[in-house]
């Protein structure tokens, strides 16, 4: 091409190039390193689910494009699971949209209700669209950072990333728009308690502010840790956008259904932007997930069962080889610091580790706009099979 002096990408994605995941993924498959990066399970799901969506496959249910809402089926589903597991009612037809996964749920949200110059606080480390989708709105991302909390004993051990609720007070302007959160959080793992949740709660009705709360991992907690969701909280249904998703709870990240639940008018402000995104997607796999939502508590139970499992053979074999590690209350992920091993920078840790190792993590500055917070600390994914993360903890005892 030639002529052209303007940057091609336009300003607002400037910042933003090929992300982390893909060049770890590629240094995972160039050295031959099991790849602990990025947060996709190494199974499939339920068999039933997946034989659900074979069915409508073959019965023609979802081969056209489906409502643009999502289909009945589906959008019913959701709200009865929105009721039986935490109280909320919402109307299928009027409060409940249908997104291809929950990253285009995020992406339609902040592009329908951020003005450009609006101020959108996020809790940092943060979900890497996050910081994107704002920007694709023209919005101000304003991140306030959770801080390493020591456990009981001192050190990682038993600690969590936590809010400062002072912080997100002192954060919130004349232009904040909304507050952007996450719960259970990736990277850090932390699970919002019921007395964050309600000063976070009180702030928004206080300052008259939306809430896009990201709940994705929702079922996907441990050490008896309970999702709350905020919008249970009073005055936060009418100002809150719940995003769920099938592809975290159910091990089909592939087939990218996601939702929203919120009043008529956040949904509809939703779908004005969601319609010109995707339309629709997922035919056949929404009437998969609406099977899904109706499994019965023995899955959930075994589902976080299994993944606390496998948090504790991880976590204990990177202390093991050195790492302080920060044991997560929920999520695919634990994060550690790496200053124990001798690095201060995560990014050079993460390089390394593939040729140290035979390893792959997520250096989580990534996910931060202070880098300098998020310098020491990395991530890795434990949504893989048993012996998998044995022979990753196998490896990683080269460091000790």
């Amino acid at each position: 091409m030639t002529g052209m002096t303007r940057p091609l990408l336009n300003r607002r994605l400037a910042e933003f190039g090929t992300t982390i995941f893909a060049e770890m993924s590629a240094l995972a498959a160039s050295t031959g390193s099991i790849n602990l990066g990025q947060g996709f399970p190494d199974t499939d799901g339920p068999e039933e689910v997946r034989e659900a969506a074979v069915r409508a496959l073959r019965d023609g249910h979802g081969n056209q494009y489906p409502p643009g809402p999502g289909v009945p089926e589906l959008r019913a589903a959701i709200a009865d699971h929105q009721r039986a597991r935490y109280g909320l009612e919402y109307d299928p037809d009027r409060e409940v949209l249908v997104t291809a996964g929950a990253t285009e749920a995020i992406a339609a949200a902040l592009l329908a209700l951020v003005e450009p110059g609006d101020e959108v606080i996020a809790l940092e480390p943060y979900y890497d669209s996050y910081a994107a989708c704002v920007a694709m709105a023209g919005g101000t991302r304003v991140p306030v950072t959770l801080r390493p909390q020591e456990g009981p004993g001192g050190g990682a051990a038993g600690g969590r990333f936590v809010l400062d609720l002072d912080e997100l007070r002192a954060a919130v302007t004349p232009r904040t728009r909304l507050i952007l959160l996450n719960t259970p959080h990736n990277p850090t793992g932390t699970v919002l308690t019921p007395a964050e949740l309600t000063a976070i709660a009180e702030l928004a009705v206080e300052r008259d502010l939306l809430v896009v709360t990201d709940e994705v991992y929702e079922h996907l907690v441990f050490d008896g840790a309970a999702h709350l969701p905020i919008a249970t909280l009073p005055g936060m249904r009418d100002r809150t956008v719940t995003i769920g998703s099938a592809g975290k709870t159910y091990s089909f990240t592939g087939w990218k259904v996601g939702w929203t639940t919120a009043s008529p008018e956040l949904t509809a402000a939703v779908r004005s932007a969601k319609q010109f995104l995707t339309y629709v997607s997922s035919g056949p796999f929404q009437y998969a997930v609406a099977e899904a939502l109706r499994l019965p508590d023995a899955y959930y139970d075994g589902l976080r069962a299994d993944l606390q499992a496998k948090r504790d053979l991880l976590s204990d074999g990177l202390a093991e080889a050195g790492f302080a590690v920060y044991r997560p209350q929920g999520t695919y992920f634990v994060t550690t610091d790496v200053r124990p091993l001798g690095s201060d920078d995560g990014f050079a840790f993460c390089r390394s580790l593939p040729e140290r190792a035979g390893v792959v993590a997520i250096p989580n500055a990534v996910f931060y706009d202070h880098r300098e917070a998020g310098a020491p600390f990395v991530r890795f994914a434990f949504c893989k099979r048993t012996e998998v993360l044995q022979e990753a903890v196998d490896r990683l005892k080269r460091l000790a």
